[in-house]
Protein backbone atom coordinates (compact mmCIF):
# COMPACT_ATOMS: atom_id res chain seq x y z
CA UNK A 1 0.00 0.00 0.00
CA UNK A 2 1.72 3.33 -1.32
CA UNK A 3 0.96 6.73 0.90
CA UNK A 4 0.57 7.50 -2.04
CA UNK A 5 -2.43 5.91 -3.10
CA UNK A 6 -6.02 6.75 -2.78
CA UNK A 7 -6.51 3.44 -0.23
CA UNK A 8 -4.35 4.82 1.84
CA UNK A 9 -5.05 8.94 1.74
CA UNK A 10 -9.05 8.27 2.07
CA UNK A 11 -9.38 5.18 4.20
CA UNK A 12 -6.27 3.54 6.06
CA UNK A 13 -5.14 6.24 7.12
CA UNK A 14 -8.49 8.64 8.50
CA UNK A 15 -9.31 4.96 10.46
CA UNK A 16 -6.38 4.18 11.96
CA UNK A 17 -5.93 7.96 12.99
CA UNK A 18 -9.46 8.55 14.46
CA UNK A 19 -8.76 5.18 16.29
CA UNK A 20 -5.38 6.21 17.75
CA UNK A 21 -6.55 9.71 18.80
CA UNK A 22 -9.69 7.89 20.20
CA UNK A 23 -8.65 4.93 22.60
CA UNK A 24 -6.97 4.92 25.97
CA UNK A 25 -3.06 5.50 26.36
CA UNK A 26 -2.52 2.20 27.35
CA UNK A 27 -4.36 0.67 23.97
CA UNK A 28 -2.35 3.26 21.70
CA UNK A 29 0.72 0.67 20.90
CA UNK A 30 -1.56 -1.69 20.17
CA UNK A 31 -4.07 0.07 17.88
CA UNK A 32 -0.26 1.07 15.61
CA UNK A 33 0.87 -2.46 15.92
CA UNK A 34 -2.23 -4.27 14.65
CA UNK A 35 -2.33 -1.28 11.47
CA UNK A 36 0.89 -1.36 11.01
CA UNK A 37 0.91 -5.49 10.59
CA UNK A 38 -2.18 -5.09 8.71
CA UNK A 39 -0.65 -1.91 6.18
CA UNK A 40 2.07 -4.75 5.33
CA UNK A 41 -0.29 -7.83 5.18
CA UNK A 42 -2.23 -5.91 2.30
CA UNK A 43 0.24 -5.66 -0.21
CA UNK A 44 2.47 -8.78 0.96
CA UNK A 45 0.58 -11.24 2.74
CA UNK A 46 2.57 -14.05 2.98
CA UNK A 47 5.31 -12.68 4.17
CA UNK A 48 4.20 -11.89 7.44
CA UNK A 49 5.70 -14.70 8.27
CA UNK A 50 9.23 -13.41 7.61
CA UNK A 51 8.83 -10.19 9.33
CA UNK A 52 7.18 -11.97 12.40
CA UNK A 53 10.11 -14.47 12.92
CA UNK A 54 12.53 -11.83 12.56
CA UNK A 55 10.89 -9.86 15.53
CA UNK A 56 11.47 -13.20 17.00
CA UNK A 57 15.07 -13.66 16.63
CA UNK A 58 15.91 -10.22 17.73
CA UNK A 59 13.45 -10.47 20.99
CA UNK A 60 14.91 -13.54 21.91
CA UNK A 61 18.54 -12.65 21.19
CA UNK A 62 18.69 -9.51 22.64
CA UNK A 63 17.55 -10.74 25.75
CA UNK A 64 20.55 -13.71 25.28
CA UNK A 65 22.78 -10.76 24.27
CA UNK A 66 22.17 -8.76 27.49
CA UNK A 67 22.19 -12.27 30.32
CA UNK A 68 25.76 -12.72 28.50
CA UNK A 69 26.49 -9.94 29.15
CA UNK A 70 25.40 -9.17 32.52
CA UNK A 71 28.10 -12.32 33.06
CA UNK A 72 31.00 -10.54 31.09
CA UNK A 73 32.08 -14.27 30.37
CA UNK A 74 34.97 -15.13 28.22
CA UNK A 75 35.80 -17.50 25.96
CA UNK A 76 39.33 -17.93 24.09
CA UNK A 77 41.96 -20.13 22.87
CA UNK A 78 45.40 -20.09 21.63
CA UNK A 79 46.79 -20.25 18.00
CA UNK A 80 50.66 -21.48 17.42
CA UNK A 81 51.93 -19.82 14.84
CA UNK A 82 55.81 -20.46 14.78
CA UNK A 83 57.92 -21.53 17.48
CA UNK A 84 57.97 -18.70 19.11
CA UNK A 85 54.80 -17.13 18.11
CA UNK A 86 52.07 -17.41 19.60
CA UNK A 87 48.17 -15.68 19.26
CA UNK A 88 45.89 -15.73 22.04
CA UNK A 89 42.20 -15.46 20.68
CA UNK A 90 39.63 -14.33 23.01
CA UNK A 91 35.86 -13.06 22.80
CA UNK A 92 32.82 -12.83 24.70
CA UNK A 93 30.03 -14.95 24.64
CA UNK A 94 27.93 -12.02 24.31
CA UNK A 95 29.59 -10.79 21.52
CA UNK A 96 28.70 -14.78 19.89
CA UNK A 97 25.15 -14.19 20.75
CA UNK A 98 25.54 -11.06 19.15
CA UNK A 99 26.97 -12.64 16.10
CA UNK A 100 24.22 -15.63 15.73
CA UNK A 101 21.27 -13.13 15.80
CA UNK A 102 22.81 -10.76 13.18
CA UNK A 103 23.82 -14.23 11.23
CA UNK A 104 19.96 -14.84 11.66
CA UNK A 105 18.74 -11.61 10.39
CA UNK A 106 20.78 -11.38 7.50
CA UNK A 107 19.81 -15.02 6.31
CA UNK A 108 16.75 -13.49 5.41
CA UNK A 109 17.48 -11.02 4.01
CA UNK A 110 20.26 -12.67 1.56
CA UNK A 111 17.72 -15.75 0.76
CA UNK A 112 14.74 -13.27 -0.59
CA UNK A 113 17.36 -10.25 -1.77
CA UNK A 114 20.42 -12.28 -3.39
CA UNK A 115 19.64 -15.82 -3.27
CA UNK A 116 18.22 -15.39 -7.45
CA UNK A 117 21.38 -12.51 -8.09
CA UNK A 118 24.13 -15.53 -7.37
CA UNK A 119 22.67 -18.43 -8.95
CA UNK A 120 22.44 -16.19 -11.94
CA UNK A 121 25.50 -15.69 -11.89
CA UNK A 122 27.10 -18.97 -10.97
CA UNK A 123 25.34 -20.15 -14.27
CA UNK A 124 26.79 -17.34 -16.34
CA UNK A 125 29.90 -17.82 -14.98
CA UNK A 126 30.28 -21.81 -15.16
CA UNK A 127 28.18 -22.30 -18.11
CA UNK A 128 25.74 -24.19 -15.47
CA UNK A 129 22.25 -24.97 -15.63
CA UNK A 130 21.45 -24.97 -12.39
CA UNK A 131 17.05 -25.02 -12.13
CA UNK A 132 15.77 -22.90 -9.50
CA UNK A 133 12.37 -21.13 -8.64
CA UNK A 134 12.85 -17.47 -8.45
CA UNK A 135 12.71 -15.68 -5.36
CA UNK A 136 10.02 -12.64 -4.46
CA UNK A 137 11.48 -10.17 -2.67
CA UNK A 138 9.09 -8.98 0.54
CA UNK A 139 8.81 -5.49 0.56
CA UNK A 140 10.77 -3.18 2.81
CA UNK A 141 12.77 -6.32 4.08
CA UNK A 142 16.19 -3.92 3.63
CA UNK A 143 15.13 -1.39 6.17
CA UNK A 144 13.52 -3.80 9.30
CA UNK A 145 16.44 -5.70 8.69
CA UNK A 146 18.50 -3.19 9.50
CA UNK A 147 16.67 -2.08 12.10
CA UNK A 148 16.19 -5.04 14.41
CA UNK A 149 20.52 -5.70 13.73
CA UNK A 150 20.31 -2.27 15.05
CA UNK A 151 18.58 -3.01 17.85
CA UNK A 152 20.29 -5.93 18.90
CA UNK A 153 23.62 -4.18 18.67
CA UNK A 154 22.76 -1.18 20.97
CA UNK A 155 21.61 -3.82 23.77
CA UNK A 156 25.03 -5.62 23.09
CA UNK A 157 26.99 -2.09 23.26
CA UNK A 158 24.77 -1.80 26.54
CA UNK A 159 23.34 1.72 25.33
CA UNK A 160 19.80 0.37 26.22
CA UNK A 161 18.29 -1.96 28.22
CA UNK A 162 16.73 -5.32 26.13
CA UNK A 163 13.16 -4.99 25.13
CA UNK A 164 11.06 -7.23 27.73
CA UNK A 165 7.75 -6.76 26.14
CA UNK A 166 7.61 -8.16 22.64
CA UNK A 167 4.98 -6.26 21.41
CA UNK A 168 6.76 -2.95 21.81
CA UNK A 169 9.64 -4.55 20.21
CA UNK A 170 7.57 -5.46 17.33
CA UNK A 171 6.15 -1.85 16.96
CA UNK A 172 9.40 -0.58 16.58
CA UNK A 173 10.24 -2.95 13.84
CA UNK A 174 6.93 -2.97 11.81
CA UNK A 175 5.93 0.82 12.51
CA UNK A 176 4.18 1.27 9.47
CA UNK A 177 5.07 5.01 8.56
CA UNK A 178 8.85 3.77 8.11
CA UNK A 179 8.47 0.54 7.40
CA UNK A 180 8.66 -0.30 3.85
CA UNK A 181 10.87 2.68 2.81
CA UNK A 182 12.74 4.51 5.79
CA UNK A 183 14.06 6.19 6.92
CA UNK A 184 15.73 3.68 9.14
CA UNK A 185 15.22 4.33 12.84
CA UNK A 186 17.93 3.38 15.22
CA UNK A 187 16.64 2.04 18.05
CA UNK A 188 18.56 4.02 20.51
CA UNK A 189 16.75 7.26 19.13
CA UNK A 190 13.28 5.70 19.56
CA UNK A 191 13.73 3.36 22.68
CA UNK A 192 12.23 6.43 24.87
CA UNK A 193 9.52 7.19 22.75
CA UNK A 194 8.47 3.74 22.22
CA UNK A 195 8.10 3.53 25.67
CA UNK A 196 6.44 7.00 26.82
CA UNK A 197 5.20 9.67 23.81
CA UNK A 198 2.59 12.52 24.11
CA UNK A 199 0.13 13.40 21.16
CA UNK A 200 -1.18 17.46 20.87
CA UNK A 201 -2.20 19.36 18.49
CA UNK A 202 1.10 20.63 17.65
CA UNK A 203 2.20 17.25 16.43
CA UNK A 204 -0.62 16.45 14.49
CA UNK A 205 -0.75 19.59 12.66
CA UNK A 206 2.75 19.96 12.07
CA UNK A 207 2.62 15.82 10.89
CA UNK A 208 -0.51 16.53 8.32
CA UNK A 209 1.56 19.42 6.88
CA UNK A 210 4.86 17.51 6.58
CA UNK A 211 3.05 14.55 5.25
CA UNK A 212 1.48 16.92 2.50
CA UNK A 213 4.36 18.46 1.57
CA UNK A 214 6.31 14.64 0.96
CA UNK A 215 2.96 13.51 -1.25
CA UNK A 216 3.50 16.43 -3.47
CA UNK A 217 7.00 16.06 -3.53
CA UNK A 218 6.10 12.01 -4.49
CA UNK A 219 3.02 12.96 -6.93
CA UNK A 220 3.44 16.41 -8.51
CA UNK A 221 7.53 16.18 -8.98
CA UNK A 222 8.55 12.52 -8.93
CA UNK A 223 6.21 11.13 -10.95
CA UNK A 224 6.25 13.86 -13.49
CA UNK A 225 9.92 13.50 -14.10
CA UNK A 226 9.78 9.64 -13.35
CA UNK A 227 7.69 9.39 -16.88
CA UNK A 228 10.18 11.33 -18.72
CA UNK A 229 13.35 9.60 -17.03
CA UNK A 230 11.18 5.98 -17.98
CA UNK A 231 10.89 7.06 -21.46
CA UNK A 232 14.54 7.93 -22.13
CA UNK A 233 16.00 4.94 -20.17
CA UNK A 234 13.73 2.37 -22.16
CA UNK A 235 14.93 3.52 -25.20
CA UNK A 236 17.58 1.17 -27.26
CA UNK A 237 21.16 3.24 -26.82
CA UNK A 238 21.56 3.44 -30.66
CA UNK A 239 18.00 5.20 -30.61
CA UNK A 240 19.31 8.15 -28.26
CA UNK A 241 21.28 11.15 -28.74
CA UNK A 242 23.32 13.56 -26.55
CA UNK A 243 20.87 15.75 -25.74
CA UNK A 244 18.04 13.59 -24.96
CA UNK A 245 20.57 11.31 -22.57
CA UNK A 246 21.25 14.42 -20.17
CA UNK A 247 17.82 15.14 -20.43
CA UNK A 248 17.08 11.56 -19.42
CA UNK A 249 19.86 11.93 -16.72
CA UNK A 250 18.92 15.13 -15.27
CA UNK A 251 15.27 13.99 -14.66
CA UNK A 252 15.98 10.79 -13.70
CA UNK A 253 18.37 13.00 -10.71
CA UNK A 254 15.44 14.97 -9.70
CA UNK A 255 13.03 11.87 -9.84
CA UNK A 256 14.96 10.06 -7.28
CA UNK A 257 15.34 12.84 -4.99
CA UNK A 258 12.06 14.30 -5.08
CA UNK A 259 10.24 10.17 -4.94
CA UNK A 260 12.57 8.97 -2.04
CA UNK A 261 13.23 12.75 0.00
CA UNK A 262 9.10 12.71 0.07
CA UNK A 263 8.49 9.42 0.95
CA UNK A 264 10.73 10.25 3.87
CA UNK A 265 8.77 13.21 4.52
CA UNK A 266 5.75 11.40 4.38
CA UNK A 267 6.74 8.78 7.21
CA UNK A 268 8.35 11.26 9.49
CA UNK A 269 4.81 13.41 8.93
CA UNK A 270 2.80 10.34 10.13
CA UNK A 271 5.67 9.62 13.21
CA UNK A 272 4.34 13.18 13.89
CA UNK A 273 1.10 12.61 14.00
CA UNK A 274 1.66 9.21 16.22
CA UNK A 275 4.04 11.21 18.83
CA UNK A 276 7.20 10.04 17.19
CA UNK A 277 9.90 11.95 16.23
CA UNK A 278 12.19 11.06 13.50
CA UNK A 279 15.21 11.98 12.71
CA UNK A 280 15.39 13.94 8.96
CA UNK A 281 17.17 11.91 6.31
CA UNK A 282 17.79 14.61 3.57
CA UNK A 283 19.37 17.32 4.10
CA UNK A 284 18.97 19.56 0.37
CA UNK A 285 21.86 17.28 -1.27
CA UNK A 286 21.84 18.63 -4.61
CA UNK A 287 23.66 22.26 -2.51
CA UNK A 288 26.58 19.50 -1.70
CA UNK A 289 30.35 20.34 -2.88
CA UNK A 290 31.44 17.25 -2.49
CA UNK A 291 30.19 13.63 -2.72
CA UNK A 292 31.37 13.42 0.88
CA UNK A 293 29.14 16.06 2.09
CA UNK A 294 26.49 14.34 -0.38
CA UNK A 295 26.34 11.32 1.71
CA UNK A 296 26.11 13.34 4.73
CA UNK A 297 23.13 14.93 3.19
CA UNK A 298 21.32 11.93 1.63
CA UNK A 299 19.64 8.92 2.71
CA UNK A 300 20.82 10.41 6.23
CA UNK A 301 19.67 7.17 8.46
CA UNK A 302 21.36 4.55 5.58
CA UNK A 303 24.57 6.84 6.39
CA UNK A 304 24.73 7.01 9.96
CA UNK A 305 24.14 3.20 10.00
CA UNK A 306 26.62 2.11 8.20
CA UNK A 307 29.03 4.22 9.77
CA UNK A 308 27.95 3.39 13.40
CA UNK A 309 27.39 -0.39 12.79
CA UNK A 310 29.60 -0.83 10.20
CA UNK A 311 32.53 1.41 9.13
CA UNK A 312 33.50 2.35 12.75
CA UNK A 313 33.72 -0.91 13.70
CA UNK A 314 36.06 -1.99 11.43
CA UNK A 315 38.10 1.09 11.87
CA UNK A 316 38.57 0.13 15.52
CA UNK A 317 39.71 -3.48 14.88
CA UNK A 318 43.47 -2.59 14.83
CA UNK A 319 42.85 -1.11 18.62
CA UNK A 320 41.49 -4.86 19.55
CA UNK A 321 44.83 -6.78 21.91
CA UNK A 322 46.71 -9.60 19.77
CA UNK A 323 44.65 -10.29 17.39
CA UNK A 324 45.47 -10.75 13.81
CA UNK A 325 44.31 -7.67 12.27
CA UNK A 326 46.16 -5.91 15.18
CA UNK A 327 48.86 -7.60 14.51
CA UNK A 328 48.89 -7.00 11.01
CA UNK A 329 48.56 -3.53 11.27
CA UNK A 330 51.30 -2.96 13.30
CA UNK A 331 53.30 -5.12 10.88
CA UNK A 332 52.55 -2.70 8.17
CA UNK A 333 52.43 0.53 10.43
CA UNK A 334 56.42 -0.26 10.59
CA UNK A 335 57.30 -0.90 7.07
CA UNK A 336 55.23 1.83 5.58
CA UNK A 337 54.61 4.09 8.45
CA UNK A 338 51.66 5.32 10.32
CA UNK A 339 49.91 7.46 7.76
CA UNK A 340 50.00 4.77 4.83
CA UNK A 341 48.85 2.51 7.67
CA UNK A 342 46.00 4.61 7.98
CA UNK A 343 45.10 5.51 4.45
CA UNK A 344 45.11 1.88 3.57
CA UNK A 345 42.77 0.74 6.68
CA UNK A 346 40.54 3.69 5.40
CA UNK A 347 40.54 2.28 2.08
CA UNK A 348 39.86 -1.16 3.32
CA UNK A 349 36.59 -0.14 5.67
CA UNK A 350 35.38 2.24 2.66
CA UNK A 351 35.75 -0.30 -0.10
CA UNK A 352 33.70 -2.73 2.42
CA UNK A 353 31.05 -0.27 3.48
CA UNK A 354 30.66 1.12 -0.03
CA UNK A 355 30.33 -2.17 -1.71
CA UNK A 356 27.85 -3.09 0.75
CA UNK A 357 25.98 0.16 0.30
CA UNK A 358 25.77 -0.50 -3.61
CA UNK A 359 24.38 -4.22 -2.69
CA UNK A 360 21.88 -3.02 -0.28
CA UNK A 361 20.50 -0.92 -2.81
CA UNK A 362 20.01 -3.93 -5.12
CA UNK A 363 21.21 -7.36 -6.13
CA UNK A 364 22.64 -6.19 -9.42
CA UNK A 365 26.35 -5.75 -10.73
CA UNK A 366 25.02 -1.99 -11.31
CA UNK A 367 24.24 -1.44 -7.98
CA UNK A 368 27.91 -2.50 -6.55
CA UNK A 369 29.13 -0.78 -9.62
CA UNK A 370 27.20 2.15 -8.19
CA UNK A 371 28.52 1.97 -4.77
CA UNK A 372 32.20 1.54 -5.15
CA UNK A 373 32.36 4.59 -7.20
CA UNK A 374 30.77 6.85 -4.58
CA UNK A 375 33.62 5.15 -2.27
CA UNK A 376 36.40 5.95 -4.63
CA UNK A 377 34.99 9.66 -4.78
CA UNK A 378 34.86 9.57 -0.90
CA UNK A 379 38.37 8.15 -0.61
CA UNK A 380 40.22 10.48 -2.97
CA UNK A 381 38.51 13.36 -1.66
CA UNK A 382 39.73 12.18 1.94
CA UNK A 383 43.35 11.86 0.43
CA UNK A 384 43.29 15.14 -1.48
CA UNK A 385 41.20 17.36 0.89
CA UNK A 386 39.07 17.91 -2.13
CA UNK A 387 35.73 18.10 0.40
CA UNK A 388 37.22 21.13 2.19
CA UNK A 389 34.76 24.43 1.97
CA UNK A 390 36.74 27.02 -0.33
CA UNK A 391 36.67 30.45 0.42
CA UNK A 392 36.32 31.91 -2.93
CA UNK A 393 32.79 31.94 -4.94
CA UNK A 394 34.57 30.39 -8.15
CA UNK A 395 36.00 28.04 -6.00
CA UNK A 396 32.68 26.88 -4.30
CA UNK A 397 30.95 27.22 -7.70
CA UNK A 398 33.52 24.38 -9.27
CA UNK A 399 33.34 22.15 -6.62
CA UNK A 400 29.32 22.19 -6.93
CA UNK A 401 29.74 21.15 -10.35
CA UNK A 402 31.95 18.37 -9.73
CA UNK A 403 30.20 16.98 -7.29
CA UNK A 404 26.44 17.63 -9.46
CA UNK A 405 28.35 15.98 -12.32
CA UNK A 406 29.65 12.72 -10.15
CA UNK A 407 26.36 12.30 -8.84
CA UNK A 408 24.10 12.87 -11.41
CA UNK A 409 26.72 10.07 -13.63
CA UNK A 410 26.46 7.36 -10.94
CA UNK A 411 22.67 7.77 -11.03
CA UNK A 412 22.58 7.01 -14.75
CA UNK A 413 24.66 3.94 -13.48
CA UNK A 414 21.95 3.33 -10.90
CA UNK A 415 18.86 3.75 -13.62
CA UNK A 416 20.74 1.25 -15.97
CA UNK A 417 19.27 -2.44 -15.99
CA UNK A 418 23.18 -3.64 -16.78
CA UNK A 419 26.33 -2.05 -17.00
CA UNK A 420 26.79 -2.19 -20.84
CA UNK A 421 23.56 0.14 -21.18
CA UNK A 422 25.83 2.79 -18.65
CA UNK A 423 28.70 2.58 -20.61
CA UNK A 424 27.13 3.20 -24.12
CA UNK A 425 24.83 5.95 -22.19
CA UNK A 426 27.42 7.91 -20.53
CA UNK A 427 29.47 7.63 -23.98
CA UNK A 428 26.50 9.06 -25.51
CA UNK A 429 26.07 11.78 -23.12
CA UNK A 430 29.73 12.90 -23.81
CA UNK A 431 29.32 12.17 -27.68
CA UNK A 432 31.74 9.59 -28.00
CA UNK A 433 28.87 7.51 -29.68
CA UNK A 434 25.91 9.39 -31.52
CA UNK A 435 22.52 7.24 -32.01
CA UNK A 436 20.01 8.60 -34.09
CA UNK A 437 17.00 9.61 -32.08
CA UNK A 438 13.36 8.07 -33.18
CA UNK A 439 11.83 10.73 -31.73
CA UNK A 440 11.50 14.73 -31.13
CA UNK A 441 12.15 16.22 -27.83
CA UNK A 442 8.69 17.02 -27.64
CA UNK A 443 7.76 13.27 -27.32
CA UNK A 444 9.60 13.66 -23.78
CA UNK A 445 8.80 16.95 -22.11
CA UNK A 446 6.34 19.04 -22.98
CA UNK A 447 5.28 22.26 -20.79
CA UNK A 448 4.17 20.63 -17.39
CA UNK A 449 7.19 18.32 -17.76
CA UNK A 450 9.45 21.82 -18.29
CA UNK A 451 7.45 23.25 -15.07
CA UNK A 452 8.37 20.54 -12.56
CA UNK A 453 11.57 20.28 -13.80
CA UNK A 454 11.82 24.07 -12.84
CA UNK A 455 10.56 23.57 -9.72
CA UNK A 456 12.23 20.52 -9.11
CA UNK A 457 15.51 22.50 -9.28
CA UNK A 458 14.21 25.76 -7.60
CA UNK A 459 12.95 23.13 -4.35
CA UNK A 460 16.44 21.58 -4.13
CA UNK A 461 17.84 24.63 -2.61
CA UNK A 462 16.57 25.73 0.97
CA UNK A 463 14.58 28.51 -0.15
CA UNK A 464 11.36 27.68 1.50
CA UNK A 465 13.28 25.17 4.78
CA UNK A 466 10.82 27.34 7.59
CA UNK A 467 7.52 27.44 5.71
CA UNK A 468 6.65 24.88 8.36
CA UNK A 469 7.45 26.36 11.31
CA UNK A 470 4.89 28.50 12.90
CA UNK A 471 6.44 30.06 15.68
CA UNK A 472 7.28 33.97 15.84
CA UNK A 473 4.88 34.21 12.47
CA UNK A 474 2.05 36.47 11.94
CA UNK A 475 -1.41 34.58 11.66
CA UNK A 476 -1.70 36.06 7.88
CA UNK A 477 1.81 34.19 7.14
CA UNK A 478 0.48 30.81 8.77
CA UNK A 479 -3.54 30.94 7.38
CA UNK A 480 -1.44 31.84 3.60
CA UNK A 481 0.82 28.68 4.23
CA UNK A 482 -2.06 26.79 5.31
CA UNK A 483 -3.87 27.71 2.09
CA UNK A 484 -1.11 26.76 -0.55
CA UNK A 485 -0.90 22.93 1.64
CA UNK A 486 -4.44 22.51 1.25
CA UNK A 487 -3.91 23.52 -2.70
CA UNK A 488 -1.22 21.06 -2.90
CA UNK A 489 -3.10 18.37 -1.27
CA UNK A 490 -5.70 19.02 -3.70
CA UNK A 491 -3.36 18.91 -6.47
CA UNK A 492 -1.72 15.61 -5.26
CA UNK A 493 -5.35 14.23 -4.82
CA UNK A 494 -5.98 15.04 -8.07
CA UNK A 495 -3.40 13.61 -10.23
CA UNK A 496 -3.35 10.45 -8.13
CA UNK A 497 -7.14 10.22 -9.15
CA UNK A 498 -6.15 10.84 -12.84
CA UNK A 499 -2.87 9.06 -13.38
CA UNK A 500 -2.35 5.53 -13.47
CA UNK A 501 1.71 5.87 -13.22
CA UNK A 502 2.54 5.96 -9.43
CA UNK A 503 5.93 4.21 -9.19
CA UNK A 504 8.36 3.97 -6.23
CA UNK A 505 11.90 3.70 -7.04
CA UNK A 506 12.66 2.49 -3.25
CA UNK A 507 9.22 0.42 -2.32
CA UNK A 508 11.30 -3.03 -2.89
CA UNK A 509 14.32 -2.12 -1.67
Amino acid sequence: MLFSSTTFLFLFLPIVCALYLLVRKELKDYVLLLASIFFYAWGEPRYVAVMLLTIIINYLGALWVAKLNSKKKVWGFSLLLGEHTKLNCSFSAAKLALLLTILGDLSFLFYFKYFNFFVENINALFDGHIDFIKVIMPIGISFYTFQAISYVVDVYREEVEPQRNIYKLALYITLFPQLVAGPIVKYHDVADQIENRTVDFEKVAYGVKRFIVGLAKKVLLANTLGAVADKVFTQPIDQLDCVTTWLGAICYTFQIYYDFSGYSDMAIGLGSIFGFKFLENFNYPYISRSITEYWRRWHISLGSWFRDYMFMPIMFLPLARNTVISRSYRWVMKKVGSKVANAIMTFVALFIVWFSTGFWHGAGWTFIVWGLYNGFFIFIETLTGWNRDRKSIRGKALQHFYAMLVIMLGLVIFRSDTMNYAWHYLLTMFGAEKGETMYHLIYYVDRIEIIALTVGIVCSAPLCSKMLEVEGRSQLRIAAVNLWLLALFILSAASIAASTYNPFIYFRF
